[in-house]
């Protein structure tokens, strides 16, 4: 086996991935792939998955499913809760509304990222694995390994199940013991992942049906509130909160810094559809289109929302309250009857959408960290039998996230969860970012044709700025001090444990790659493997001794 050129690289050449055409640039080896999802033809480096040339998930996800992906996930429980807790942390309501638009120039200049990104790697699913993975190349498997154990590790979504719990057992006017609400939050996980295992055609039709009713119900908050701005309610005094608007701002810093970062998680959810691409015809030609449509939608109803709230409950009271500013606002307008029942299944019917926008999403990921084979089984990781639906992957998150609905008790344990599982997602996030930089310069180097997309320079910078503020912002101290965050221990202590995480897998892979093999003579290699009748390929990773090698 020859040093300079992988075995996938001689299986391209070979005919396997469809041409001849390879482009060397040092080490890495670039080779011209195609899918079968009516996309332009790409240039991927060798060592990346290989490109499933048809889908083994069909093309199921239409331009409309597209849509409703990114929505299903942007708009989860926190609209009906957090504008409460922007407007603690900036202090007027003028500054926190100009927060929301905020979020949305955000939001769209990492959008654009995106899309261009996609638009190298039309054929590929599982967005940030597959960025990641081709962005940084070398060390081989580095980055993908990372980003594997991360995925896997901190793949659960038990915090949206427990919302989903609350407010059920709220719908039926029930206060439920601490394990009748874990246990009633493991049979909703239960139920959605046996629903997205058996037909991906039904939970994608679901996610679109429950994706409408989120537009209808916060379309209707945005009438019912423009509506009260006309006078024509019980309401009294609506302009209150809208003169001298920006009184009340606040000057600390903390707090103005925590709030850009709700607003950044609320817009959250934007680019889950670049997480099937592979599962979507023209995907750069319709993902142009529905991916920024689906983020106006969201803001205009975000913003119109935060009026409508603004309208009918004094600033004071959404401040002070404990209750969701979607209840303050029922209550207000309807009265204290059956308003707040009905909000409350409206968020449980929220979360439910939520929850299997984010599975369909997340699974596409661990499915192709399966594919390239820095996980073990990586065949488990990518078969899609018996259901046409990555069984694996969605087992692995039912798995995981009845554990942490069961194990860690309410308070310190599940808030340091909840905030491990982002840190770590931030820092891959802004290497997603920079990657996007370094790609073009290699693509430059290499004359490879430009894409269907290209987004400004402004925004990759912009993009990169907030995602700066974002890593930096957690070791802020609260304004209680050292002990003043959401923990009764060092409120920076997952940030620590997060990039401990990302260190241990550098060990681990320096211990993997090179040290273990050094020691017992061989090498690490790739083999492709075609799952026979799925059309799924996945790279294995083998050890060849190096007297082979020298053949």
């Amino acid at each position: 086996m020859s040093e300079s050129r992988s075995k996938e690289a001689q299986a391209f050449v070979s005919g396997d991935a469809g041409s001849n055409d390879v482009k060397l640039d040092g080490s890495l080896e670039f080779v011209h792939e195609y899918g079968g999802n009516d996309s332009k033809p790409s240039y991927q480096e060798a060592s990346g998955a290989p490109v499933e040339n048809v889908s083994p998930l069909g093309l199921q996800v239409t331009w409309f499913t597209t849509i409703f992906l990114n929505i299903g996930q942007m708009i989860g429980t926190g609209v009906f809760s957090t504008p409460a807790t922007i407007l603690k942390g900036v202090g007027s309501v003028g500054l926190s509304l100009l927060f929301w638009a905020l979020g949305l120039v955000i939001a769209g200049s990492q959008l654009a990222v995106y899309t261009e990104l996609a638009s190298y790697f039309p054929n590929r699913s599982g967005a940030e694995v597959v960025y990641l993975e081709q962005a940084y190349p070398r060390p081989k498997y580095l980055l993908p390994t990372a980003f594997a154990v991360q995925s896997v590790l901190l793949s659960f979504s038990s915090s949206n199940a427990i919302v989903m719990a609350q407010y059920l057992y709220a719908t039926a006017g029930h206060t439920p013991t601490p394990w009748e609400q874990k246990g009633l939050a493991v049979a909703c996980i239960t139920f959605i992942i046996l629903l997205v295992i058996f037909s991906t055609k039904i939970s994608l039709r679901i996610s679109n049906t429950v994706g409408i009713i989120k537009v209808i119900t916060l379309t209707f908050i945005s009438i019912t509130g423009l509506v009260v701005l006309g006078g024509h309610s019980s309401v009294k005094h609506p302009h209150a909160n809208f003169q001298d608007s920006f009184s009340g701002t606040t000057g600390n810093g903390y707090g103005l810094a925590n709030a850009l970062v709700k607003i950044n998680f609320a817009y959250a959810g934007y680019t889950n559809a670049f997480n099937v691409v592979n599962e979507v015809k023209n995907p750069i030609r319709t993902l142009k289109r529905t991916a920024p449509a689906s983020l106006l939608v969201v803001a205009t109803l975000y913003l119109l929302c935060n009026i409508a709230y603004f309208a009918a409950v004094p600033k004071a009271s959404l401040k002070t309250s404990k209750q969701l500013a979607a209840s303050l606002f029922f209550s207000a307008v309807f009265g204290s009857g059956k308003a707040p029942r009905a909000l409350n299944f409206l968020i449980s019917l929220s979360a439910f959408g939520n929850i299997i926008s984010v599975i369909i999403g997340s699974s596409r990921v661990i499915r192709e960290c399966g594919r390239q084979g820095v996980l073990p089984y990586p065949r488990v990781w990518a078969s899609t039998r018996p259901f046409g639906t990555p069984l694996a992957p969605y087992i692995l998150k039912w798995g995981l996230t009845v554990l942490m609905i069961l194990a860690p008790p309410a308070g310190d344990a599940f808030n340091f969860i909840v905030d491990l599982q982002s840190y770590p997602s931030n820092v891959f996030f802004f290497a997603t970012t920079f990657g996007l930089l370094l790609i073009r310069r290699r693509r430059s180097r290499l004359n490879i044709p430009a894409t269907e997309f290209r987004t400004w320079n402004a925004a990759i910078i912009f993009s990169l700025a907030i995602n700066i503020f974002i890593l930096a912002m957690p070791w802020y101290p609260p304004p209680g001090g050292r002990f003043g965050g959401d923990v009764s221990f060092w409120y920076a202590t997952y940030c620590v444990v997060g990039l401990a995480i990302l260190v241990i897998c550098g060990i681990y892979y320096a211990f993997w790659i090179y040290i273990l093999p050094k020691f017992k003579g061989y090498r690490i290699r790739q083999e492709l493997l075609v799952l026979d009748d799925e059309n799924a390929k996945v790279h294995r990773l083998v050890k060849v001794p190096l007297a082979e090698l020298e053949l």
